[in-house]
C-alpha cells in the first residue's frame, strides 16, 4: 500500500531528533486574526481534510522532521504511485492468481480495493512549519509506550482467537476459542458499519490512512458536534458540564469540552469495553485540544492516559487542513444487509450438510 511504500522510505532517513515548540503542552499563539462566534469564543466550525502521510508512530531509526527537500521526494513518489494505480485497467487482464497476489491489505489481495478508490493522503503534516513523520510527539521517540505485563497478556489472548474459517483450515484436532465473526452479536463494530474503524471518530480522532478523511465541526455555546464522514460518526461535546457517572458508558466516550483561552480542551471518559482504543480498557481517558492557528488550519492535539493499558500516557499532534470538499452519504454493506445475508447463507449451509 502507498503508506507502507512512505514508512520504509521515511524509515531509511538519517536518524536525528530535535524538540520543536508544538511537543510543549502551551498551545500556539494564533499570527492571524481569530473569527469568532458572537459568544467571543474562536470559530472552529468547518470542514477539514485529515489525510496525512504522517503515520501515527515514528518509524524506527527516522527523524522526527522531514526537509522541505526530503518530503517532496516521498510526496512525489507516493503522487505516482497513485497515479499509476489510477489508470484504467485493461477487460482483457487475467484473473489473478488462487489466493491472490501476495499482497496484503485494503488494496490488494482477493476482493481488495483498485488503488483508485483509495485516498490515504498526499503530504505530510506541518505543524510549526515542519514536516513531521509522526504523530505522537511524546514520548520523543514518536512511538506508543510499552504495554502494562497485564494488557500485553490481554492483546495476545484477543490475537489468539481464530474465525471459523481459520478453524477449518487449521489442524482438527485444534481446540480454538470462538472469534469475533462466529458470532453475529460480536462482529466488531467497524466491520458492522456501525462505528468508524481505526478510530477515525474518536477521541482521539485519528487518520484512517484508506479513505472518507473529512470531518466537519458544528458549533454552539452549548453543543460542538464533530462528524466524521466515516459511517457518519457524530460526537456531542457538551460544554462546561459535568461528566456522566461512571455507571452510563458510550462507544465514543462521554465528551466534555471547556475554553482555555482561544483553546478548545475536550475531556472524554465513560468509555465501555466494546470499543477498545488500542487494546485501551474502558478507562480510556483522552484530552483533546483545538487551536485554530490559521484561516485554513486547525491544531489537533490529544493525549491518550491509561494505566491498565500502557506504562505511560502519549501525546500527538497533528493539523487540520479546512477544505471546500462536501461530506456525502456514508452507504455501508448496502444498507447493512450483509449481516442478513450471511445469517441466511450460514442457514443454508446447515440445511446442506444435513441434507448429505
Amino acid at each position: 500500500m502507498l503508506t507502507l511504500a512512505i514508512l520504509l522510505a521515511a524509515a531509511a532517513l538519517p536518524s536525528t531528533y530535535r524538540p520543536t515548540a508544538a511537543q510543549t503542552a502551551k498551545s500556539p499563539a494564533p499570527s492571524h486574526k481569530t473569527p469568532r462566534t458572537p459568544d467571543g469564543h474562536p470559530d472552529l466550525s468547518g470542514i477539514y481534510d485529515l489525510a496525512t502521510l504522517t503515520p501515527l508512530e515514528r518509524p524506527a531509526g527516522a527523524k522526527a522532521v522531514l526537509t522541505k527537500d526530503e518530503a517532496a521526494k516521498l510526496e512525489n513518489a507516493v503522487a505516482l504511485l497513485k497515479a499509476n494505480g489510477d489508470k484504467p485497467l485493461s477487460g482483457d487482464r487475467p484473473a489473478p492468481p488462487k489466493g491472490g497476489d501476495g499482497s496484503r491489505g485494503a488494496a490488494g489481495n482477493v476482493g481488495g480495493y483498485n488503488t483508485g478508490w483509495l485516498d490515504a493522503g498526499s503530504t505530510y503534516t506541518v505543524v510549526n512549519g515542519e514536516k513531521r513523520t509522526s504523530l505522537i510527539v511524546d514520548p520523543p521517540d514518536g512511538r506508543v509506550p510499552p504495554l502494562t505485563p497485564a494488557a500485553a497478556a490481554r492483546v495476545a489472548a484477543l490475537r489468539a482467537q481464530f474465525t471459523s474459517d481459520q478453524r477449518e483450515n487449521s489442524d482438527p484436532g485444534l481446540e480454538t476459542a470462538p472469534g469475533a465473526y462466529d458470532d453475529p452479536e460480536r462482529r466488531p463494530l467497524g466491520e458492522r458499519c456501525l462505528l468508524g474503524f481505526s478510530s477515525t471518530s474518536g477521541p482521539p480522532a485519528l487518520p484512517d490512512y484508506f479513505y472518507n478523511n473529512l470531518h466537519q465541526i458544528v458549533q454552539t455555546p452549548d453543543r460542538i458536534v464533530i462528524l466524521s464522514e466515516m459511517v457518519h460518526d457524530a460526537r456531542i461535546v457538551r460544554m462546561n458540564a459535568q461528566h456522566l457517572p461512571k455507571k452510563i458508558r458510550l462507544w465514543l466516550g462521554d465528551s466534555v469540552g471547556h475554553w482555555e483561552g482561544d483553546t478548545l480542551v475536550v475531556d472524554t471518559t465513560n468509555f465501555t469495553d466494546k470499543t477498545r482504543f488500542m487494546g485501551s480498557t474502558a478507562d480510556l481517558h483522552v484530552v483533546e485540544r483545538f487551536t485554530r492557528v490559521d484561516d485554513q488550519t486547525l491544531l489537533y492535539r490529544f493525549t491518550v492516559e491509561d494505566a491498565a493499558t500502557w506504562t505511560r500516557p502519549w501525546t500527538g499532534e497533528y493539523t487540520w487542513p479546512a477544505t471546500d470538499g462536501q461530506i456525502y452519504e456514508y452507504a455501508c454493506h448496502e444498507g447493512n444487509y450483509a449481516l442478513g445475508d450471511i445469517l441466511r447463507g450460514a442457514r443454508q449451509r446447515e440445511r446442506e450438510q444435513a441434507a448429505k
